[in-house]
This record gives structure tokens, C-alpha cells and sequence, in this order.
């Protein structure tokens, strides 16, 4: 009885944790050659409701793919532009759409609605297993606060799984995702006395235990030295910038709750991932711009009215379909659509953005973190009025460490499957791994 008591106790103590599944399941191989730079990052960044028609392609390059010119709505990025892979012809031939392919757009997979299965773990989530004892936090996901009426939808709010029917938690308040980061232990982050407590617990209960409670317990007190290197780095961090004014006095905390300044609260999203990257808090990040079917209105930027979703059926202008908002209505098809590619714009600059910061930001070598970084940025539908699968808006962004082949245009003679790009950068994450979902081969070009 008093074994039982003693381990109910331990794990009240230590809390539960998930366990991720094995990369043997994704055909991970031990006498595979590892290619990639150990010193790589990975961010995905998702948004939700495609693009118009044409806004995608460059406006001129050269005949061996060279990106002589990006297009108006892309011209945002054009500081950027040698850093980028511009991609056309994939798709997504088991998952597509607001809710589906939202779901299973980094797991290659097809997702069943009635069982909440996405088909399989996602990219993300094979990365931070891979990695998860070499830094201290396996993965980092974010996303703003969804609006509009699927806000609450499953599969529309969740990129990261896993497992295939377990999706990650993520983080859409600032204020928790920098406390993760830079909060000092008296400020509130970890009591390390509960560490120490559960820690000197354990030994003495695993004397008593059977065989089988000892490889839980292994388990648990493997979960405890993660929440204590979580600790350490971020006593180490607030350390770290108490010591450089520099960035102490351009580093705040940001105020508790949501900022309502929709360019602000992405740029502080943005910028948190960029430093869990720089810091070496993790080697792998997602950031959902909004949910899978977003009914955000970007009044904000001059000329453009209606919500998201709205504006991207924008082949119906007169604002009485199942999309409108019931108020707003557009003068034509082509004023709309200006709008939808007004709002493509606006994110593109975002992307801008934080490419412009990773490359402020710099290892202890002087290499920037965005010549070691590799961001996919991209949607699960192509054109959004009609909801196509094929052509999907997919950008690659990043040196990878000389592992990428940037300032191309990388467009497929036929279509191909957007699961070649993740089974490319996994690779060059340095993960033993001979096939994604169906790919067995890298997307060729890039």
C-alpha cells in the first residue's frame, strides 16, 4: 500500500506528459547518411485562405531559373529576393481545403473528420523528437487568436500533431511564449525546490518498485530534467541580456493579453520566434497567421474592405453569398480581387519583416541565424475562390547553412507533391529519414 501511495504522490508531483512516437515509423534508418548542418533552424509559417491567380509567380526570370523580378504583390520581399525559393506546380493530393488541408499541411496525410485524424505526426513534431534532449524546448508553436466563426474549428486551428489524432498546444499570447524564453525562476518560471523534491522522491521509490513502474519512472524523471534545463535556459537568458544594455533596452516583456494592433501582434510573434531560434531555446517553430478559414477584417490597410475569407472568393462581388459579412459589398470582381492581393501583400511584408531580423541576428561566430534557418512559408489552398489544390503558394526562405539553393524559381514540369519539400528539409535538418508521407525523393531544384 505504501508503494502505491509513494507513486501516486510522485506522479501527482511530476504531472503527466505525452509521449511523442518514434521516428522508426517514418522510416528513419540508423545506417542512413546524415545530411544536413547541426547548426540549422526550421520554421513553418502557415496562412489560411490561398491566393488570387498570378499573384504567386515572379514577373521575370531567367532561363535557368533565376528570379530576375518578383511581382507587385510579392515586391515586399525584394531585399530578400536571392534568399528566396519561389516554388509553383505542388499540391496536395490527400488534404486540401480550409479544414483539411489546414490540418494535415505538415503532416502529408489525409484527415478524417470523424475520428480527428490527420493522417500522421507532422514535419514539426519529427524535428523537435529528433532534437528533443539537445535543447530546451523540443518545438515552439504559435499562432495569432483565430477570428470569425470557425475560430473554435479542430482541424483549422491545429498545424502541429503529435500524433496523428494528438495535436500540439500553441501559444497565442506574447506574454507566455517570451516567459517561456527569458523569465528568471523568482519572477515565477519553475520552483526548482519541486525539482529537487520529485528528483530525491524517485530514488528512493524506485528501490520498491517493480520493474515495470521503473521504466515509468525513468520516463517521468526524464520529463523533470527537461522542465529543469527549461529552467536553466531561461535563468541563463535573462542573465545573458542583463549583460548586453543592447538588447536589454529593446527586449520588453510584452503587456499581458493580445495586442489590438493585428501588424503589431505578429511582428511580437514574429520576433519571439526569431529569438528562440537565436538563443538556442529550439531548433523548430510553426506560426499559424490565422486559422485555416480566417474571417479577419484587414480594413486596416488603406483601400481593402470585408473580411479575409470574404475577399478570397473573390469572383463573387456583390456581398450576398455565404462568405459576406451581410454589410460589405465590392463594386466588381476586379476591385475585390485587388483587395485579395492587397492582403497578400500586407503578409508578405510581415514575412519581410522577419527575414530582415534573422539576419540581424547573429550566432557566436558572426553567422546570422537566417543564413542557418530555413522558413517555409505558404497556404494549403491555391487560388481561393475556388479552393484548388494545385499550384499551392509555397516560398522557402534561408541559407540553411549553403544547404539551400536560394534566388530560384522552382517550378515543377508536372504537378508535384508539397511532401518532397519536407522531405527535403528534413534532411537538411540532419534527420536519418529515407521517406516522408509518400515522398521518397526531394523536390529537385532547391
Amino acid at each position: 500500500m505504501l508503494i502505491h501511495q509513494n507513486r501516486r504522490n510522485f506522479l501527482r508531483g511530476v504531472g503527466a506528459m505525452l509521449a511523442l512516437p518514434t521516428l522508426e515509423s517514418f522510416g528513419a534508418r540508423n545506417d542512413d547518411k546524415v545530411f544536413g548542418h547541426p547548426n540549422n533552424r526550421l520554421a513553418y509559417i502557415y496562412f489560411p485562405n490561398g491566393t488570387a491567380t498570378g499573384s504567386w509567380k515572379p514577373r521575370k526570370v531567367s532561363s535557368d531559373g533565376k528570379i530576375l523580378q518578383l511581382n507587385q504583390w510579392m515586391e515586399p520581399l525584394d531585399a530578400h529576393r536571392k534568399d528566396l525559393i519561389v516554388t509553383g506546380k505542388l499540391w496536395t493530393p490527400r488534404g486540401n481545403g480550409h479544414g483539411a488541408g489546414t490540418a494535415t499541411w505538415l503532416t502529408g496525410g489525409a484527415y478524417n473528420g470523424h475520428k480527428n485524424d490527420a493522417g500522421g505526426i507532422s514535419a514539426d513534431q519529427i524535428v523537435a523528437k529528433h532534437f528533443e534532449n539537445t535543447t530546451p524546448l523540443p518545438s515552439l508553436e504559435l499562432s495569432t487568436s483565430g477570428e470569425g466563426s470557425f475560430s473554435g474549428s479542430l482541424p483549422r486551428n491545429c498545424l502541429s500533431w503529435v500524433a496523428r489524432d494528438i495535436p500540439a498546444a500553441r501559444e497565442t499570447v506574447p506574454r507566455a511564449v517570451f516567459d517561456k524564453l527569458f523569465r528568471r525562476a523568482e519572477e515565477g518560471f519553475v520552483d526548482r525546490s519541486v525539482i529537487d523534491l520529485v528528483n530525491e522522491q524517485s530514488k528512493s521509490l524506485k528501490r520498491k518498485a517493480s520493474a515495470a513502474d521503473n521504466r515509468k519512472i525513468d520516463e517521468y524523471i526524464e520529463a523533470v530534467r527537461s522542465i529543469e534545463r527549461r529552467f536553466e535556459f531561461a535563468e541563463n537568458n535573462s542573465r545573458k541580456l542583463a549583460d548586453d544594455r543592447a538588447l536589454t533596452d529593446t527586449l520588453r516583456r510584452p503587456q499581458s493579453g493580445i495586442p489590438s494592433d493585428h501588424e503589431e501582434y505578429v511582428k511580437q510573434m514574429l520576433e519571439l520566434m526569431a529569438l528562440s531560434f537565436w538563443s538556442g531555446a529550439t531548433k523548430v517553430s510553426s506560426f499559424m497567421l490565422d486559422h485555416g478559414q480566417s474571417n479577419r477584417y484587414f480594413n486596416f490597410i488603406p483601400g481593402v474592405k470585408g473580411t479575409w475569407h470574404a475577399l478570397s472568393h473573390w469572383k463573387d462581388s456583390s456581398g450576398k453569398t455565404e462568405d459576406d459579412d451581410g454589410v460589405t459589398s465590392w463594386d466588381n470582381i476586379g476591385t475585390k480581387k485587388q483587395m485579395y492581393n492587397a492582403v497578400t501583400r500586407w503578409h508578405h511584408a510581415q514575412l519581410a519583416w522577419f527575414l530582415t531580423r534573422l539576419k540581424q541576428l547573429k550566432d557566436s561566430d558572426g553567422v546570422s541565424v537566417l543564413d542557418r534557418s530555413m522558413i517555409m512559408y505558404g497556404s494549403s489552398i491555391a487560388d481561393g475562390h475556388a479552393h484548388y489544390e494545385r499550384d499551392l503558394p509555397v516560398l522557402l526562405a534561408g541559407g540553411g547553412s549553403g544547404l539551400l539553393n536560394t534566388g530560384q524559381y522552382v517550378r515543377p514540369s508536372r504537378d508535384t507533391s508539397m511532401s518532397k519539400v519536407h522531405f527535403s528539409l528534413l534532411k537538411r535538418m540532419g534527420l536519418p529519414i529515407d521517406r516522408f508521407a509518400e515522398a521518397r525523393e526531394e523536390l529537385p531544384g532547391i
